[in-house]
């Protein structure tokens, strides 16, 4: 099977996204809290971003400016939503239910750019309706509050399939050199929108939890970085979606294999419960097959 060249992009990320998180989940036990690890991971994308201008573009008149401003509110309020999800609950749930992307994906292309909605589509999203029912078990303690992980993820989820298909219809008329910076410069100011929200000063966060955070928001910009250019260049953005939300199940391997490094705690989860899980990140998988089942 041929295997184009731009997935690979989608596929790295799916990589670095599950280390990423974990980075970010470990210097939360130094009590970082959402807002300033929210903060730190998007000024490193801005600051990542802006080098993409070397590619440089056409730009668009001011009358359009509105286009990279409303990606960008999109990109910041997944970003949210998904730092309160991993905040609140497990990387082995949020992660796969973020897969529900790729589905979400598939229907913003049909209203926006318009494409058909195969059968197989309709299939594949109850595919991944049985998924977040098995990725949804949990423990019965508080600190794994699976079902609020879950809304909350689905939430950022549609946040970032509308960000990505409006990257694909707009981005190409602008360039990537453009269009990305900017998107990504108005991710990093509204992110100063954050900071009444911390629970302390920046300069109070403990200088153990420092590698930790900064090597999670590099690695996340990074990621983004690799998933944005493929969309912006080459479009394809169910193709790309569908790679990327491999990530799901690299993260309930991730968490099962290596979670001990990151000091994370899931590993103590019954395996009856990581057994789901997995189940889940699997049927997750099953219904991305079925999107880009030819």
């Amino acid at each position: 099977m041929h295997f184009p060249v731009h997935l690979f992009f989608p596929l790295a990320s799916s990589f670095g996204y599950v280390f990423a998180v974990l980075l970010l989940k470990r210097s939360a036990d130094w009590g970082v809290g959402v807002w300033r690890t929210a903060f730190i991971s998007n000024l490193a994308m801005g600051v990542t971003f802006s080098a993409l201008l070397l590619l440089g573009g056409t730009g668009q008149p001011v009358s359009v400016w509105w286009q990279p401003v409303l990606s960008g509110g999109l990109f910041f309020a997944g970003q949210i939503f998904t730092f309160m999800a991993l905040h609140h609950g497990d990387v082995s749930v949020a992660t796969p239910v973020l897969g529900l992307k790729i589905v979400l994906v598939a229907f913003s292309s049909v209203l926006l750019l318009p494409d058909p909605v195969p059968l197989k589509w309709w299939v594949a999203a109850g595919l991944s309706s049985l998924a977040i029912v098995l990725l949804s078990r949990g423990e019965t303690r508080p600190r794994h509050a699976a079902g609020r992980t879950v809304v909350l993820s689905a939430l950022a989820a549609l946040c970032f399939a509308l960000t990505d298909v409006l990257v694909q219809k707009w981005a190409p008329a602008w360039g990537v050199g453009r269009y990305l910076p900017f998107m990504f410069a108005v991710v990093a100011v509204l992110s100063v929108g954050l900071i009444p929200f911390f629970s302390a000063p920046l300069r109070a966060v403990p200088r153990p939890a420092w590698g930790w955070l900064a090597g999670g928001g590099v690695l996340l910009a990074l990621q983004a970085g690799s998933m944005a250019y493929a969309l912006g260049v080459f479009g394809d953005a169910t193709a790309v979606n569908i790679v990327y939300s491999a990530r799901g199940l690299w993260s309930v391997a991730a968490v099962w294999l290596i979670g001990h490094w990151f000091a994370n705690e899931e590993q103590r989860l019954s395996p009856a419960v990581l057994r789901s899980r997995l189940a889940g990140a699997g049927l997750m998988l099953a219904a991305i097959a079925l999107v880009v089942a030819g």
